[in-house]
């Protein structure tokens, strides 16, 4: 008759300490472990004004609206040029906090975002100013002084890409067009669309920044208003 073997972890055997050797590899797993589990994280974009300055930052978590603090401490942030943010794409989620309307335009005019949060740090009132945006998709905004806690939503054209009118629409160019003035309100985010836009400075001439600024060669253009 076979005798019966007792199967035993590589690591220790029955009443037996555990050896250097494991005590290696249990160190090297706990070394490894939050790495594995925070490799897929993803970052997402901050920027704020602070003086004279303006930071771009890194953030791996959601960051309360205008804590400052907080955010030197938990993101990665770096001070930038104001050209330096001209011209930008951001195809991920990106915050902005600010205190006046022109350093947003600043920030923001004519840039290409998909996902974007705006929060007002400040209890300024703000112009009856318009703030255009390529390709937004969704925008949430939070006016942090005037009204704390209340955040509001609004989903944009991310519907309109799957039906069949725009599936062939390649040419279209989607431009969001926000009325600064929204933070002083508390009601609700709105929006109307209006679609297929020959010729942005003829349909719409009470916006004066469409004659000015360099807008793309395209056949058609979706415009949406929030308010």
């Amino acid at each position: 008759m076979k005798e019966k073997k007792e199967h035993t972890s590589p690591c220790w055997t029955r009443m037996t300490p555990p050896s250097s050797l494991c005590l290696l590899l249990l160190g090297a797993v706990g070394i490894f472990a939050p790495g594995h589990f925070t490799k897929g994280q993803k970052n997402s974009t901050l920027i704020f004004t602070k003086g004279n300055a303006i930071w771009n930052c890194s953030c791996p978590v959601d960051i309360r609206d205008c804590d400052y603090s907080l955010a030197n401490l938990v993101c990665s942030c770096k001070s930038v040029l104001p050209f330096a943010t001209e011209q930008t794409s951001y195809h991920d989620d990106l915050t902005i906090w600010f205190t006046d309307a022109a350093t947003l335009g600043r920030l923001l005019e004519f840039t290409l975002v998909q996902d974007l949060k705006l929060s007002l740090c400040g209890s300024n009132t703000l112009p009856t100013k318009y703030l255009a945006l390529c390709g937004l998709k969704r925008l949430r905004i939070n006016a942090e002084a005037k009204h704390p806690s209340r955040e509001q939503s609004l989903l944009i054209h991310s519907r309109r890409q799957g039906s069949s009118s725009y599936k062939g629409c390649q040419a279209c160019v989607f431009i969001s067009v926000l009325d600064m003035a929204l933070f002083n309100r508390d009601s609700s985010l709105k929006s109307y669309s209006i679609d297929n836009i020959s010729s942005l400075a003829g349909d719409f001439p009470g916006f004066p920044y469409f004659k000015t600024s360099p807008m793309p060669n395209n056949k058609s253009y979706v415009v949406t208003i929030i308010y």
